[in-house]
């Protein structure tokens, strides 16, 4: 009889219909709130990123903050989003763009791979595209490897999906 071979993906994504939610959400409240009115403060969904035009730093941070509270209410981690510098825009505004965070990047997929075969040396790590395939024979391995990677403060956010 054969030992058979469990396995699990590491992957970096979230849902892009609660992101456009949050969005909609963030763009009603600040167009209801009276610190907004008469000034500049728009919020501008794109593929790849974010971008909050605001009338001064200050703005675009309460725009930001605005932005933040709604992913957290839609259970989306504050990790997808990475705010640039505010950069000046036309009309004496601020623009500041955050680019959104979806998959893990080569970098830190090979960094992701060290540090799981570092701490468990019996596990095969495999990058596939903008993922890890974790593979092991026993499956309390592949749980310390989860627990392990939960227990890291990284820059992006992980799921761990196709538990076999």
């Amino acid at each position: 009889m054969a030992a058979t071979e469990h396995s699990f993906d590491v992957v970096s994504d979230f849902d892009r219909q609660e992101l456009v939610n949050a969005v909609e959400q963030a763009r009603r409240e600040i167009s209801t709130r009276y610190d907004f009115k008469g000034v500049v403060a728009e919020i501008d969904l794109q593929e790849k990123e974010i971008v909050i035009l605001a009338a001064s730093d200050g703005r675009a941070d309460a725009v930001l903050d605005v932005l933040k509270s709604k992913l957290v209410r839609r259970n989306l981690s504050l990790k997808i989003i990475r705010p640039g510098k505010p950069e000046p825009a036309a009309k004496g505004n601020v623009r500041l763009a955050l680019a959104i965070q979806k998959g893990i990047d080569e970098d830190s997929a090979r960094d992701l791979s060290k540090r799981i075969k570092a701490g468990h040396p019996k596990v095969q790590v495999r990058i596939q595209g903008d993922e890890l395939r974790v593979v092991s024979r026993d499956k309390d391995t592949l749980q310390a490897v989860i627990h392990d990677l939960r227990e890291l403060d990284l820059p992006l956010p992980l799921q761990f999906t196709n538990y076999r």
